[in-house]
């Protein structure tokens, strides 16, 4: 990472706004790539499918072809309207709270929504070096869903006939052949944020590892 943590909380907050921003754009053109200048160039975003097959994008190209390209494309009219928001300056971190919906409507008129709590969790930097020197960037993004009520929910809309053609599309690219994808072991970040990993935020000891058992 080339950033450092040193800006303000009206700092932080208006760039968060931006992103807020950003997002409602996205969702307007049915495009996420336009997002991609919010992350650092060297900036790492992952999520879980399932324990042995994650979703990482290292760098700001890897993030506007794969996380906001491929793996967005074909969600046109889904919203992912932002619930609450908790900001601490100290971290740089972000965690955002969100609840994703298709902009599909039932034959009751209710619109088909992934239920449970999605999130996002942010860090980030001011930038010191290269083309972005001075700027803040999201460093890191790691996302969280309930996979099972997704998949549910994708196929209600197919089992209703309300998927279009561009969702069908998108359902068809999945697995661990679609760039991005990889085994747990194979991954080329860290599940958990880099930094994270690393023990710079470590909020209690862990705990004891037990003891062995004594031989007969």
């Amino acid at each position: 990472m080339t950033g450092t943590r040193d800006f303000t909380r009206d700092e932080l907050e208006e760039f968060w706004a931006s992103w807020l921003a950003i997002n409602r754009e996205a969702e307007r053109i049915g495009d996420w790539r336009i997002m991609a200048e919010h992350y650092a160039e060297d900036a790492t975003y992952g999520w879980m499918y399932s324990h042995d097959e994650h979703f990482m994008a290292v760098g700001r190209d890897q993030i506007r072809d794969w996380a906001i390209g491929i793996e967005m494309d074909g969600l046109d009219g889904w919203h992912y309207d932002y619930q609450a928001t908790v900001i601490d300056e100290r971290t740089g971190m972000i965690v955002g709270f969100w609840k994703q919906k298709s902009g599909i409507l039932d034959d009751a008129g209710e619109e088909f929504e992934i239920l449970g709590i999605g999130g996002s969790w942010f860090g980030v930097e001011r930038q010191s070096e290269g083309a972005d020197a001075g700027q803040l960037k999201i460093a890191w993004q790691r996302d969280w869903f309930d996979m099972p009520s997704t998949a549910h929910t994708f196929l209600s809309i197919i089992s209703a006939g309300k998927a279009p053609e561009t969702l069908l599309k998108r359902m068809s690219v999945s697995g661990l052949g679609v760039p991005g994808h990889y085994r747990y072991r194979e991954m080329p970040s860290t599940v958990w944020p880099p930094p994270v990993e690393a023990g710079e935020f470590l909020a209690q000891a862990p705990a004891p590892a037990p003891a062995p058992e004594a031989s007969a």
